[in-house]
Formats: structure tokens, sequence, C-alpha cells
């Protein structure tokens, strides 16, 4: 299947082709003319109907002098995970922009922009993403050149963001720096016209800390999954395993079985822990606390097992490259059973709960709309997705660990709301309990790291998708010297996802906004702050919680 796709590409844009290495079935890496990258991602997107993952820059000038741009597609029905590679000049890249024929490239672009200074031409928004607006131009963070402790001269941590024009007739209401419920700062400016948010702007990237800087420069391998999985509170195992899959696939790393299944164990133990929490969360935010509370007491003796499994409720340090760090003798699967059979007995009755209640049902029925075009156009991903009837999972899509040996529905709805990815994320609870049994069942004996003996081979690419709990991650990996990856991208479900949410609450009631972010799954953080902008003037005013509480009790405004 992997060779008929190339050859498609072949027959149709010739000599454009300059080199494709066929990893295994499964992958691919084609290197193509910079000239041709817009016209052959439109048509692999367009007319091949591929998934667009995630646009990559590296700096390769040590090594071939020059830059590197991957464009990370996905035949999901296929199984293939496919790469077009385009090799810049060291100076002065630029590369035509894709982020007009696949809006989901936006924030990819900008990003390459802001850490490589790889210039999209023709992007339709090239306005800085990860960068902050006060750091100097011409500083690039991810060129090998740029230290990772370095601050350049001039910039100034004081100014403040340059927020676009509000549209006429809109007033614009912050949401953010922290959300009002949630952990994590990000910052949604609403532009409302009465109850009703016409559009709005993103900027986030507020505690972003440069970690795939340190994994260049400063970290080993095996230090680099201890790190990767505190990108995420909640998906920590997704992210230190996803690191270790993408070496391993570069540097060609067998896992040992056992390995594998325990890998697919702690995997789902991690999105049992998170869908019950984020099921909560959801009845949280609509008011329904007394739900809130029974998930997560539902929820605790997930947490308690992963603790005596790994020593810690949720950073399990399990991964290293080639295997894992924890074993599960027989006293440990009999205990895990026992915790799994009261999991699944005590959700039932939250589903039957959460299933018949009219008032959950009428705040997150048509609320937070993400229909199949949307998915496919914003590269929307996990149950936000399978909530719209997009039919993916990367457990099934883009086999890894065990998941090739166990048997697991993938759950989908079609309602495309935020009722539907409440649906979706009960009814994999069911599927993760499932898995585990069987992983229990046909686990073997036998080593937990494969045997490295030599270094690993510098210069290889690898890449690999995980399901986390909030959908796809996929990480990059270029294999380096000195016990270190060259590069290493991660990209995490809510980084498409959050792309989508202008236009999942654009024409909907600022009251929805809550639970439509909350839908997504994000981590936003409840410190409140509280602006108001007078749009005739211009004039802001930050209020003070006495303030607030005066103009409350006063019932003016």
């Amino acid at each position: 299947m992997v060779s008929k796709k190339l050859q498609q590409l072949k027959d149709k844009f010739g000599s454009a082709i300059q080199q494709a290495d066929v990893v295994n079935d499964m992958r691919l890496l084609v290197y193509i003319d910079p000239a041709s990258v817009k016209p052959i991602c439109q048509y692999i997107f367009r007319d091949m109907d591929a998934r667009y993952v995630i646009s990559i820059g590296s700096d390769d000038r040590p090594y071939s002098g020059k830059f590197l741009v991957f464009h990370q597609f996905a035949f999901d029905k296929e199984k293939i995970l496919f790469s077009i590679i385009c090799q810049l000049p060291g100076e002065n890249p630029r590369i035509d922009s894709i982020s007009g024929i696949i809006p989901a490239a936006n924030w990819a672009e900008r990003e390459l922009k802001d850490l490589l200074g790889i210039e999209p031409v023709g992007h339709p928004y090239p306005k800085r993403l990860v960068l902050p607006d006060a750091w100097p131009d011409g500083h690039h963070p991810l060129r090998k050149d740029f230290a990772w402790n370095k601050i350049p001269e001039g910039y100034d941590e004081e100014r403040e963001f340059d927020f676009d024009e509000t549209p006429p007739g809109c007033t614009a209401v912050p949401f953010g720096p922290f959300h009002p419920t949630l952990d994590e700062p990000e910052h949604f400016r609403l532009y409302v016209d009465g109850e009703f948010v016409r559009g709005c702007e993103y900027r986030g990237f507020m505690v972003h800390r440069g970690i795939e800087k340190l994994s260049e420069s400063v970290l080993g391998y095996n230090d680099v999954p201890m790190m990767a999985e505190r990108i995420c509170g909640i998906c920590g195992c997704v992210h230190s395993l996803a690191f270790c899959q993408a070496v391993e696939n570069g540097a060609g790393v067998i896992v040992p079985p056992r390995a594998e299944f325990i890998r697919t164990i702690m995997l789902e133990i991690e999105r049992l822990h998170s869908h019950p929490m984020w099921v909560g969360l959801a009845c949280h935010l609509v008011g329904f606390d007394t739900l809130f509370m029974q998930a997560w007491r539902i929820r605790e003796p997930i947490m308690w097992l992963a603790e005596k499994i790994t020593g810690n409720r949720k950073t399990y340090g399990l991964g290293i490259i080639g295997g894992v760090r924890w074993d599960f003798t027989p006293e440990l699967i009999a205990e895990t059973r026992a915790v799994l059979d009261k999991l699944e007995s005590e959700w039932r009755q939250v589903v039957a709960a959460v299933s018949k209640d009219k008032n959950i049902m009428a705040r997150t029925s048509g609320v937070g709309m993400a229909d199949k075009a949307l998915c496919k156009e914003m590269g929307l991903v996990g149950p936000v997705a399978r909530g719209g009837g997009v039919d993916i999972d990367a457990r099934r899509d883009h086999p890894y660990a065990a998941y090739d040996r166990v048997d697991f529905k993938v759950i989908t709805h079609n309602t495309a709301d935020v009722w539907g990815r409440v649906v979706v994320r009960m009814l994999e609870v069911f599927e993760s309990i499932n898995i585990i049994r069987q992983c229990f069942d046909k686990m073997p004996q036998g080593p937990l790291v494969a045997d490295i003996t030599t270094e690993l081979p510098a210069g290889r690419v690898g890449y690999t998708s995980i399901e986390a709990p909030r959908g796809e991650s996929h990480h990059f990996a270029i294999t380096g010297d000195d016990n270190r990856p060259r590069r290493w991208r991660a990209r995490a479900p809510t980084y498409q996802n959050l792309q989508g949410i202008p236009a999942m609450i654009k024409d909907q009631r600022i009251a929805d906004m809550q639970i439509s972010l909350g839908g997504i799954d994000p981590c936003m953080s409840c410190t409140d702050r509280m602006e108001t902008i007078d749009i005739r003037t211009g004039a802001r005013k930050s209020w003070t919680k006495a303030e607030l509480l005066s103009l409350s009790r006063s019932r003016k405004g």
C-alpha cells in the first residue's frame, strides 16, 4: 500500500519527487522539490484524502547546510504515516505556505517562522504564535546557533500583546489568561455582539518551556522521557512513551513483547483516570456537582493503583528507550483486576445517570459544534473528532505497543457537539477496561528492556502517533550524536483542537463558551481576572475583587 501511494505521487508530479524512503509498510518519507510543495500537499490532502497531522521544521545546517521542513500526513484506513520533506537553503529559508489550502497548518507554519526563522510565504495570518510580541526580530530559539539559556538583548517582558482590531459592532471580552474553572493559562479575546460570539483571537504559549530545545542541547535519550512526561498533567505517560517510540522507530530498536503489553496497560490506566475526571468536570461546568464528585470518587482507586504500580499517582516514570521500568507481579495483576471490576460496575451507574439527565443534554446539545468537515479542515482529533462521527483512533489506525493484539471498539457519535464528546468518553472507559483485561490474559513472560549494546545511529528520522485521552499525540525525532536527539517535536492533541475553537464557538452564546472550550478537554487554570474595554474610546480597565463585589451588590451595569 505504501508503494501504491508513492507511485500515485510519482505519476502525478514526476521529477518533483526527488527521493523516497520506504521505512516499512506503515512509514514513508518523500523528499520533494520545495517549489512544488503547495500543489503536492494540496493533492495529498484533497485528492488522496489524507489527514493533516503537523508541520515540523529542523535546523540541519551543521550536518547538511540546509533547513528542513516536514509536512506530516496520515492515511488512517491504510495505517500509513507519511512525511513530505523539503530541503531549504541555509540562508534566508522560505517555503510556500500551505495554510491557504490546509487551514490546520496555520499554527505550525507560524511556529516555523517564530522558532526557526523559516518564512511561510503567503501565510494568511502571519502573526506570532509562540514568541511574545516583545521578542526582538531575528532571534529564533530552535536554531542550532542559539543557546538554550539565552535571552536576547532588547526583550521587553512588560510589553503587552498586540491584539487585532475589534470588529465593528462588537465588544471585546477577555476570556483568560486564566480559565475560571480549569488549569493552565490561555487567552481568548472574544468579539461579542450582545450575547453572541462573532469571533475571537487566541493568544497562548505563556508558559512555553522550550523542552524541545533542552532535549537537543542538555538532556540525553533516557532523560527526555522523564521531561516529556511533564508536558501534560493528564497524558504524561503518553508523551513519555511517544518520545521513546519515535526514537525507537528511527533507530530500529525492537521492544520486548512483555514491555509492549505493559506500555499498553499503563496507557489505558491513564485513560481510565482521565475520562472520569473529564466527565466530572463537564458536569461541574454545567452545574451538576453531585455527579462531578461521584465521578472523581470512582476515579480515585485508579490513582491509588497507579501509585502502587509505579510509585506515583501520575508521573509514572515508565518509559525508557527500548522498554519499561516497571513490571506487574501476579499479586498486582489480581489487585488491578479487582479495581477494574469495581470501576466497571460503578461507571455503569454514572453512564445511566448522565444519559438520562435532561439538564446535561440541554446544556451540551448543539453546543461547540465540530462536524466532519471542520475536523478535516482543522485536523481535529480524539473524542472531539469521534464525537463528530469521524472514525479515527491511532490505537487501531497506527497500531503501537500491543494494540494490534487486543480487540476493542472505536467509539463514535454523530451529534458533533459537546454531548457527543460526553458519550464518546463515557463509553471509552469500558473499552479501556476490556483492553487491560486482554493484556493480562495475553501478556508473555520475558525481558522488560531491549538489549541495546551500541550507540543509536545518528540522522535517522522516526515518528509515531499515540492515542492520548484527549486525542492523537504525534511525536517526531531525528536521532543525533552525544546520546541525544538532533530534533524532537511533540504535538499534543490540544494543539490541533484549540485551532477549531473559533469555528466551534462562532455565533454561539457567550454563556456556552465555558463548556465549548471544556469540551475539547484542555487544561486551563482558575485564577480570575476581568478587564473591560470602552469600544468608543479604547480605554481599558481592570477590576479588583472589591470593585466587582461592590458592582454586583449595587446591581448596576
